[in-house]
């Protein structure tokens, strides 16, 4: 009587078998893993921590007043009303121009690499260029644009800082109570001081 022997599948040359491929995918995602731990650690290790609480104190004191002016030209609009517009023969599309040398004086440093990479940006001017035509004034429109940029401001911002970690709140936390217990121990240590040296008045 021949042996048996179990039936095992062939697999093509050069072809994984199916264990091999789940092993394969599995190891190969863990790299992926490990790649992008390390490349946002590092991220996070190359950011400054001065630069980044002087953009937070930026940030939370932030108004769009304080962003420049700008300079806006009007031209014919093509937007809604547009019929109303011909017939009056008026230019209400305001198109402004901000230059990126007026931006970069009033936001923080950790920003300024990052202005020229928006897409608003036109590198013949050097500056932020927005357009908008969607209301029949020119003020509106004008208005507009200053809204967004403030909006590409901000946008810059949130993709630039990192939210604070719990430990970076942790640390604050831990530095404000030990400011305060210096403090109670400061106030301690000089009333006793008063009260030796009143003593040693009335002998």
């Amino acid at each position: 009587m021949r042996p048996t022997f179990p039936i095992v599948p062939r697999v093509a040359s050069g072809a994984l078998c199916p264990a091999s491929m789940t092993l394969a995918s599995s190891t190969v995602g863990s790299r992926i893993g490990s790649i992008r731990y390390k490349r946002y650690s590092a991220f996070d290790a190359d950011l400054d921590k001065d630069a980044l609480a002087v953009a937070r104190r930026w940030h939370a004191a932030f108004d769009p007043s304080q962003l420049p002016s700008g300079t806006t030209t009007f031209a014919r609009s093509s937007g809604p009303g547009g019929q109303h517009v011909n017939k009056l023969r008026t230019e209400t599309k305001a198109i402004s121009v901000f230059p990126v040398k007026d931006i970069l004086a009033v936001i923080p440093p950790i920003l300024h690499p990052t202005v020229r990479m928006s897409p608003y940006y036109t590198a013949g001017s050097d500056a932020l260029t927005f357009q908008a035509q969607s209301h029949r004034s020119r003020t509106a429109n004008a208005d507009e644009n200053r809204k967004k940029l403030a909006s590409v401001i901000t946008q810059l911002y949130d993709e630039k800082v990192p939210a604070e970690t719990g430990s970076d709140k942790h640390a604050k936390y831990k530095e404000v109570v030990k400011r305060f217990h210096d403090s109670r121990l400061r106030d301690k240590k000089l009333q006793s001081s008063r009260k030796q040296s009143r003593r040693g008045g009335d002998m």
